[in-house]
């Protein structure tokens, strides 16, 4: 088994007898028999912690459960800063969840949640913040402060739990680069391990905006050349 792995000096061949082999084992393999400088994340090993994303033929996956394939090129995650090989830094995309206020803002102690309402935002619960969307998401090429689909997916779960007193407010906070940014390409939604299609999250904050009167600060340039009484605007 041939595969190619980016370093910080450009892609490297590497040869395994692994065979039926997940890329995490096939890296370990690698590090333990052939290039001990080799650096990549890993955790859980059960596709519950994120940490060993990365891309596979230019496409986001998870290490720890992506079977590797005869000549498969290796790379780290795109749209974060490379720490060294595989690993890279987090923390800028991480501190989107803060710039969103992706929480519970107000909290109304009268309300409780059933077994129901728990379905309600159970998906996006699933969250298991690997980058993978993050990666993937095309905006970020042009617009490095958008606050990407992972965060707008937890501003969605918490504006959608009725326990939230202030909705209208936690739409306030995603107007700007935000869920008007987005293309709604669905590329985040192809690479979640988790199933979560941050393109439908994305979709229902933007309903919920125009409940609250919030439009998309682009729409009137779309109006074709006349403003919206049919008057040309030019």
């Amino acid at each position: 088994m041939k595969i190619s792995i980016k370093k910080d000096d450009g892609f490297v061949s590497y040869e395994s007898a692994l065979e039926d082999a997940t890329l995490l084992e096939l890296l370990n393999d690698i590090k333990q028999t052939k290039d001990n400088t080799l650096a990549f994340s890993s955790g859980c090993r059960s596709s519950v912690c994120g940490s060993c994303s990365m891309r596979v033929n230019e496409v986001e996956v998870l290490a720890c459960s992506y079977k590797i394939q005869e000549g498969d090129i290796v790379e780290p995650l795109k749209n974060v800063p490379v720490i060294r090989d595989l690993v890279v830094d987090m923390d800028k995309a991480y501190s989107f969840n803060i710039k969103a206020k992706a929480w519970l803002s107000k909290i109304s102690s009268e309300i409780q949640l059933d077994s129901q309402d728990a379905k309600t935002n159970e998906v996006q619960s699933d969250c298991i913040l690997c980058g993978s969307c993050y990666s993937a998401c095309p905006v970020y090429a042009v617009n490095g402060e958008f606050i990407g689909p992972f965060s707008l997916t937890r501003v969605w779960k918490y504006a959608s739990d009725k326990r939230e007193v202030d909705v209208e407010q936690k739409m306030n906070d995603v107007q700007t680069n935000g869920i008007w940014d987005c293309t709604l390409c669905g590329n985040c939604t192809v690479v979640c391990p988790q199933n979560i299609s941050s393109k439908a999250d994305i979709e229902m904050l933007r309903m919920k905006s125009a409940q609250y009167g919030l439009m998309d600060p682009n729409f009137g340039s779309f109006d074709g050349g006349f403003g919206f009484d049919g008057s040309p605007s030019f």
